[in-house]
């Protein structure tokens, strides 16, 4: 695990939520079960298989010397270990504990200025994708571009501002909702579906951009509740919907609130119940075209090692041919995996209307 406690004798300090040490990309042999998360102030380390107590010992050591040369004076050590095994992970569970310090009874983070509502000591999953960072700052700059390009390049996206001054967010993206029905589409801000919602950190980055509306879709009542959460603690009080509805059972009244600008697609690879990616993919692409706008874009993300971007590739040619792919997102850099196509996908196709 050498390569782990090297990670943690450079790192910066952390302010934003980020991974600091990504063993899964295999390019660190050895270290292949480990990953390190800093959702501040708690660092997170993950195993995805056990660990020794002396391997435990050895990360709270690097911890400990780091953090004692650069830490704000006066500020503990928090750190959390969570154990994600097969078995565990198979039944949607983890073993967590806390090793050191504490965790914030209300526990919120930022990434790119936007705040987000965490919980680290519960569950496999902590309130925010850090692999989908790269994700979020995409929707954020093509929704601003849009909001530019339809106002004369003098819009001012709704969030940019510092998200601590909520009333600044709210107050443009009102506006934009009051008056996307009315305003002919060269004007209007743009209108974006958020699909497998999860706890609605892309519909953040969208209004803060300035969306005039964003649509969260998500069977999980619980992780919507966290969406409407995030939307406040960035003062947006206006723009975003929320359903907690199963998707493949609400097509009529999502097509009934669009068409849209951008539709984002997130779902998880495989959810017993919910969504396997090799069954249920194509029943989603196939709606794109009914739910977007001539010109609009959908972003499809695919987090499944055994499937590659050909997979998406031939889905959109097969269900959705007046589609066309633009780009990949590019995953954050600590995120690089020796195999590329085992790795996040995320892609951009536009819709030529035809």
């Amino acid at each position: 695990m050498q390569a782990l406690l090297s990670a943690i004798a450079s790192m910066p300090l952390p302010t934003d939520a980020v991974r600091i040490f990504h063993g899964r990309g295999g390019r660190f042999p050895g270290c292949e079960q480990w990953a390190l998360d800093a959702y501040p102030p708690v660092f997170v380390l993950t195993s995805f298989a056990p660990a020794a107590e002396d391997e435990l010992a050895a990360v709270q050591a690097a911890l400990q010397a780091r953090w004692a040369q650069i830490a704000p004076a006066g500020e503990p050590l928090n750190w959390v270990f969570q154990h994600r095994g097969e078995a565990l992970r198979l039944q949607g569970r983890a073993d967590t504990r806390l090793m050191d310090g504490s965790v914030p009874e209300v526990h919120t983070v930022t990434e790119n200025g936007a705040r987000y509502r965490v919980h680290v000591l519960k569950g496999q999953n902590h309130g925010l994708f850090l692999d989908m960072a790269e994700g979020r700052r995409w929707v954020q700059g093509h929704v601003a571009a849009l909001c530019r390009t339809r106002q004369g390049g003098n819009a001012e996206p709704a969030g940019l501002a510092d998200p601590s001054h909520g009333d600044a967010a709210a107050t443009t993206a009102t506006p934009a909702a009051a008056t996307a029905t009315a305003a002919p589409r060269s004007r209007r801000a743009p209108k974006v579906l958020n699909l497998f919602a999860y706890t609605c950190a892309f519909s953040v980055a969208a209004l803060r951009a300035g969306a005039s509306q964003v649509v969260n879709v998500d069977m999980g009542h619980g992780a919507i509740a966290i969406g409407q959460q995030n939307h406040r603690l960035n003062g947006i009080d206006h723009g975003a919907s929320f359903l907690a509805h199963d998707i493949f059972s609400s097509w009529g009244k999502i097509t009934r609130g669009g068409p849209y600008d951008l539709v984002i697609a997130d779902p998880p690879s495989y959810q017993k119940g919910s969504f396997v990616a090799t069954k249920d993919y194509a029943r989603l692409v196939r709606r794109l075209p009914d739910l977007l706008l001539p010109g609009g874009h959908a972003l499809l993300c695919l987090n499944a090692p055994e499937l590659d971007m050909e997979f998406l590739h031939a889905l959109v040619r097969e269900h959705a041919p007046g589609m066309r792919f633009v780009e990949r997102v590019a995953n954050p850099a600590v995120f690089a995996d020796v195999e590329e196509g085992r790795a996040l996908k995320v892609g951009v196709y536009v819709y030529d209307g035809e």
